[in-house]
């Protein structure tokens, strides 16, 4: 366990009152630069680290607090096990402020998806199938992935066309 001196936590409360704005509210943390980008969350976020923009590397994802889901898709055989982190987490952890976000892949194909849908399912941004890493010539590096298998709703095809895999950008409006 580490302990802390008196001149260590009056050191974190300066720090702490150095983030205050002038109404007294914390300002969130920026985020480390990532070391090769793989997902950029734009628009109404609160924490960035490039650009007004939060970019995220494999391994900043990965500190995420992970989740598992293992369900069917439209377009693989059997049950899968996906490991990723939730989309409400995401967004949380970029202070996302919106009504929808616009999904976009690698090869430019977009899909709006309102923001309620992640706080009402336990909708995945997976990086990982069946314990492999998705790759970028296997619908990866990162997948959004809908708990089909736990809701019938989640089985029609207008929820299909949400899982994008390749993603690559989200932005929030």
């Amino acid at each position: 366990m580490r302990s802390f001196t008196f001149s260590s936590l009056a050191l974190i409360s300066l720090y702490s009152v150095m983030l205050a704005d002038s109404f007294g509210q914390a300002q969130p943390l920026p985020l480390p630069s990532p070391a090769a980008p793989i997902l950029s969350v734009h628009g109404s976020v609160a924490r960035a680290n490039a650009d007004g923009a939060a970019h995220f590397d494999l391994e900043m994802l990965r500190a995420l607090p992970a989740t598992r889901l293992e369900t069917t898709t439209a377009v693989t055989d059997g049950v899968r096990r996906f490991d990723g982190v939730l989309m409400r987490d995401l967004l949380a952890h970029v202070g996302a402020q919106g009504k929808t976000l616009t999904a976009r892949a690698l090869n430019d194909y977009a899909i709006e998806i309102a923001m309620e849908e992640f706080d009402r399912f336990d909708i995945l941004v997976a990086y990982e199938m069946d314990g492999e890493p998705l790759l970028p010539s296997d619908k990866g590096p990162l997948w959004i992935v809908y708990p089909r298998d736990r809701h019938a709703e989640l089985q029609d095809i207008r929820f299909d066309y949400r899982w994008v895999w390749q993603l690559r950008w989200i932005e929030i409006r």
